[in-house]
């Protein structure tokens, strides 16, 4: 089937691992398709920290049977990075990188229109695979906005030799301050809740509670930021209001989706607090048809209910559902 230019059966708004599975499924069933990001490849894999280590094993990490071999059972960002490049390059996976999606119009007959930063596009169906960590969780205080705040964290020789707090108990802020402290790095963790999150890696998780066991990280538990200041920071404890001499903030206190993006496209979020986007679990639809969600988006503020190995299944879903779609179409 000829299709006009910018016109295609499936938008696919996402380049990360599920927007590259969904690019393959398409291809599978004959649908035109485009996957729009606006970053690099895997964008979001690509800003994690240089040295993190996948939760899962690298078959539960694979896409469309293709083999992820790794050095280690769970493999690291860089061989990610690879292993996804070469599916998104060997398959010629259409993508137009650097591309951002700005809004996306329903329209009358069920077609939508994407717009970008570069162009416009028709598409009979919307693929929203765009993850969660574009917006971090702010906190709110005074100096937030600080240069040597940072809501990110990338590599430990930054923070060599520096006092540095780490705002958090979860992976990101565990892998952050392990790494730091092994660098050089004078580092104190600020945690809300009594102890290291329960969710953090099993195999991390007794390192970083002997490290402070033993005092060579320092950790305040039940205690929050109040203020940050250009060279101290100002805690709320337990025991009351303390100031630390302080060079660095890296507040890693999680990231979400961007629910107001869902929302204007008309997608409802439940108003429970979870912001749990509306879809059905049967085929991946959401309250406006045409449609679909993908990947950790399902999860609203829930981001670790899904990710790479539970929701790929997500891409074979959508495409059956369209499939089925079209066919039933054809028919009449």
């Amino acid at each position: 089937m000829q299709i006009p230019e910018n016109k295609y059966q499936v938008v696919i708004i996402g380049g990360g691992p599920i927007g590259i599975a969904c690019a393959l499924e398409a291809e599978k069933k004959g649908l035109s398709y485009v996957i729009l990001e606006k970053g690099c490849l895997v964008n979001s894999l690509y800003h994690y920290p240089t040295n993190m280590t996948f939760f899962s094993t690298s078959e539960k990490l694979e896409l469309d049977n293709i083999p992820f071999i790794s050095n280690n059972p769970k493999p690291g960002k860089r061989e990610a990075l690879e292993y996804y490049r070469r599916i998104a390059t060997n398959n010629k996976v259409n993508i137009h990188l650097f591309e951002k999606v700005t809004a996306v119009r329903s329209n009358k007959k069920n077609t939508h229109t994407v717009i970008t930063s570069k162009s416009e596009y028709e598409a009979e169906n919307v693929i929203v695979a765009t993850g969660f960590y574009d917006i971090p969780n702010y906190l709110g205080i005074k100096g937030e906005e600080l240069p040597k705040v940072s809501h990110y964290y990338n590599d430990p020789h930054y923070y060599a030799t520096q006092k540095t707090i780490v705002v958090g108990a979860s992976n990101s802020a565990v892998d952050a301050a392990l790494e730091i402290y092994r660098k050089g790095g004078d580092v104190t963790m600020i945690v809300r809740k009594p102890e290291i999150g329960e969710r953090v890696k099993y195999w991390v998780r007794p390192d970083i509670i002997n490290r402070i066991e033993e005092g060579s990280i320092k950790a305040y538990f039940n205690s929050s930021i109040k203020e940050i200041k250009e060279n101290e920071v100002v805690l709320d404890t337990l025991q009351g209001e303390d100031i630390l001499e302080n060079d660095f903030v890296l507040l890693l206190t999680g990231y979400r989706p961007n629910f107001g993006f869902l929302q204007d496209m008309g997608i409802k979020l439940s108003d429970d607090g979870r912001k749990i986007p509306l879809y059905d679990e049967k085929t991946m639809e959401t309250n406006v048809p045409g449609i679909f969600l993908a990947g950790v988006i399902c999860g609203g503020v829930e981001t670790h209910k899904w990710f790479i190995e539970n929701s790929r299944i997500h891409a074979k879903i959508i495409m059956q559902t369209i499939d089925k779609k079209n066919t039933l179409l054809t028919e009449k």
